[in-house]
């Protein structure tokens, strides 16, 4: 676990088939992805997507429609509807010159902005039918890989990230270029809000840097530290004003924006980097997927405690001990050093043989068991330590995820070419998934 630092100014801002399980023996292993543990606990697969030569990068579900938008790294960009015979198949499979990064699919004026390896952005216009689309513009958006991007309708700006290790906003009326920020690193992912035009980007040093964009102009607010891996994923809820990330250490945290006290709440319960996550403020609940197809749900409709900043200290802060640097300490009491290590809970710098118990807290985001030191396990342990997440298996490299809170439905795709159609209703308690059925 890393120091949760937060340098805040707190602003009060803000062509090929679906395959259908129908075969004998894809039905035996569905059966067995969707009914190992209890029907009433997990996500459901209603449906598979498989066609792509390459990764599915991005995956969105159509709001009010039977369909699903993807792109790959196969250089397609593919738009598939059930058809009357219960399969799926792409109504649209259109090829682009290079490969396909991410996308912004915007329903209500049905366009679609496609980012791709060579750095350009690509839009298209969509028709009523989702049988046809036309090209609009190209935007000479970055110098390399397209890592994020967000169409504003508000704005009438595109708004992405690239591996240049910059962020940069463009006009969709003039195809423009009307600003662009350099970090020091990949800038890998992007939320934007619409209302105060501020844009929160992830990049692969750990931050998160929240800018305010003007039409020619920008200004840094602050930067959020506390991850020690590269960001994978954010979300922003303008809401309750809540920023979510999701990094490579497989930790998820909370930044209270709104809040006004810089409060931050860590969440561990992935074994791999996470990729994706989703807030739904309706419910209260977050739902985070990491690169080993873990899904968790965490109940954010509860008291949680901020995880302790960690203590610095030459000696163990219970026995006295030296750590392995304190040379004076070590020669005076002709010892040898000792590793030091943390204890979870209250943060205080411990040896190994004071700190020999692990155990959950997860009221303090620990859902899987972690080092304490001996006096907080005997108070923990007698504390609740009931699960305040439920974990779930995608079973397949999980890169994208997309959400439909109001269907209760949820897309997966990765690495693996798959892309995969969940109905989330007993797992986050939305209203009856509806359109997608399984065969």
């Amino acid at each position: 676990m890393c120091t949760l630092v937060i340098t805040v100014i707190l602003l009060n801002l803000f062509g090929c088939q679906l395959i259908v399980e129908s075969r004998e023996k894809e039905n035996i292993a569905m059966a067995a992805e969707i009914h190992s543990r209890p029907q009433s606990s997990r996500p459901v697969l209603l449906n598979k997507i498989e066609g792509h030569s390459d990764a599915v990068n991005s995956a969105v579900l159509i709001p009010k429609e039977d369909g699903v938008i993807t792109v790959s790294e196969d250089r397609t960009i593919r738009v598939w509807l059930k058809r009357d015979s219960g399969q799926y198949w792409p109504s649209i499979y259109h090829t682009v010159s290079s490969p396909c990064s991410c996308m912004s699919y915007h329903h209500d004026s049905r366009r679609i902005f496609i980012g791709q390896d060579n750095g350009a952005i690509v839009e298209f216009l969509m028709s009523e039918d989702f049988n046809k689309m036309n090209h609009v513009k190209t935007y000479p958006a970055h110098q390399n890989r397209v890592s994020d991007m967000v169409f504003s309708q508000e704005s009438q700006w595109v708004v992405s990230t690239g591996h240049d290790k910059s962020v940069s906003w463009m006009c969709t009326q003039s195809g423009s270029m009307l600003g662009r920020h350099y970090f020091g690193s990949w800038a890998s992912c992007l939320q934007y809000d619409n209302d105060t035009q501020h844009a929160f980007v992830g990049d692969y040093s750990g931050q998160i840097t929240l800018l305010k964009l003007e039409r020619n102009t920008y200004s840094t607010i602050t930067t959020l530290k506390g991850h020690e891996g590269s960001i994978g994923a954010l979300w922003w809820d303008p809401v309750q004003r809540l920023l979510f990330s999701g990094a490579s250490d497989h930790s998820v945290i909370m930044w209270d924006i709104g809040g006004r006290k810089g409060r931050t709440l860590l969440l561990q319960g992935h074994h791999d980097r996470v990729q994706a996550v989703r807030y739904l403020q309706l419910n209260r609940q977050l739902v985070s997927c990491s690169a080993d197809g873990g899904i968790t749900v965490w109940n954010m409709d509860t008291p949680r405690e901020e995880a302790p900043q960690w203590l610095d200290s030459d000696s163990c802060q219970k026995c006295e001990q030296p750590f392995f640097w304190n040379i004076k300490q070590m020669w005076d009491s002709k010892t040898i050093g000792l590793r030091q290590h943390h204890c979870r809970k209250c943060g205080m710098a411990v040896c190994g043989k004071c700190s020999s118990k692990r155990t959950t807290y997860p009221v303090m985001g620990f859902e899987f068991q972690v080092r304490v030191c001996d006096t907080c396990y005997d108070t923990v342990k007698e504390e609740d330590r009931t699960p305040l997440a439920t974990f779930h298996e995608g079973k397949h490299n999980i890169a994208f995820m997309d959400m439909d809170p109001s269907r209760g439905l949820m897309v997966t795709c990765g690495s693996d070419r798959i892309v995969k159609i969940w109905d989330m209703t007993q797992v986050v308690g939305c209203s009856i998934a509806t359109g997608f059925t399984p065969r």
